[in-house]
């Protein structure tokens, strides 16, 4: 509970942080998914794993309660040329052999743009494995739904990531990337979670520390910035999974939540803090503090 609109943001952002406990979780998922890869490809393997690499908003540091899946990079060797001779022109046998090794677990194919393997746990975090080759320069070739392979460099991406961080302010940034994150979460989840944080680093060029001013802005501006590209270069547009009907849905979400803005920012600078915590609690869900 929160007396003061800054305080409930305070409040609620510490709730999104994974806790200590989750954290050690992660690094141990990610331990036994180079431990059980490993073990099917080892040195004496025609491709041995080279490395395992923890991705994406674990990795970025931007990750929410509650932690579903984490990603991780798996890259192997193609040291005897197995890329070349065995799946260049046949990358889902590369996924399959991938998954073969992974049988004695409950796994799955996920993915819409590259594909990944998807290793089940008992309890969540699962593991996302993206099974990769290193094309060199940092640039990884990944296997994609229809049977061909793509590029992608989490290493470009986090470089482009932390030049925006630097303009924008890291700690600012991701902050309020795991609020709009939540927000995402509480409304159907109509941006995927790397698309959004793209769009977030895409519409800001400076960064205060008023959180409630930037989700404003935000909302009246985000619209524009559904078609932005991946940050590598690689991967093209990042919303052409946005159908017609969904992007107006988005916009018309981003609408409501722009006009509750203003009213919670209104009321705040009136001295009503309770009305404004109540409103933003409509757009950030049960776990925004109330009033006190």
């Amino acid at each position: 509970m929160a007396s003061k609109t800054p305080e409930a943001f305070d409040e609620f952002h510490t709730k999104l942080l994974p806790t200590n406990r989750q954290k050690d979780i992660i690094k141990a998922r990610k331990t036994k998914t180079h431990d059980y890869l490993l073990s099917a490809f080892d040195s004496s393997s025609d491709m041995p794993l080279t490395e395992i690499k923890l991705i994406g908003s674990a990795s970025r540091g931007s990750i929410i309660r509650p932690i579903d899946d984490i990603d991780v990079l798996a890259i192997f060797s193609d040291e005897n040329r197995v890329y070349e001779d065995k799946y260049a022109e046949n990358p889902q046998a590369f996924m399959q052999r991938i998954r073969n090794a992974l049988s004695g677990f409950q796994v799955k194919t996920i993915g819409v743009r590259g594909q990944a393997v998807r290793l089940f746990y008992t309890n969540a975090p699962h593991v996302d494995i993206a099974p990769v080759f290193h094309y060199g320069n940092g640039i990884y070739g990944l296997p994609t739904g229809n049977n061909s392979w793509m590029k992608t460099s989490p290493v470009k991406q986090q470089e482009w990531f932390d030049t925006r961080y630097a303009v924008l302010g890291e700690g600012r940034c991701k902050k309020l990337t795991r609020v709009l994150k939540k927000w995402n979460l509480e409304h159907s989840q109509l941006l995927k979670s790397f698309h959004l944080e793209v769009i977030i680093a895409n519409i800001f060029t400076s960064l205060s520390g008023d959180t409630r001013n930037a989700l404003a802005l935000f909302f009246n501006n985000a619209h524009a910035y559904l078609d932005v590209d991946e940050p590598a270069g690689l991967g093209g547009n990042l919303g052409e999974y946005l159908t017609y009907t969904s992007r107006q849905k988005l916009r018309d979400r981003l609408q409501n939540a722009a006009a509750r803005a203003q009213q919670a920012i209104a009321a705040e600078t009136r001295g009503d803090h309770k009305e404004a915590i109540r409103l933003w609690g409509i757009e950030l869900g049960e776990e925004f503090p109330s009033y006190n």
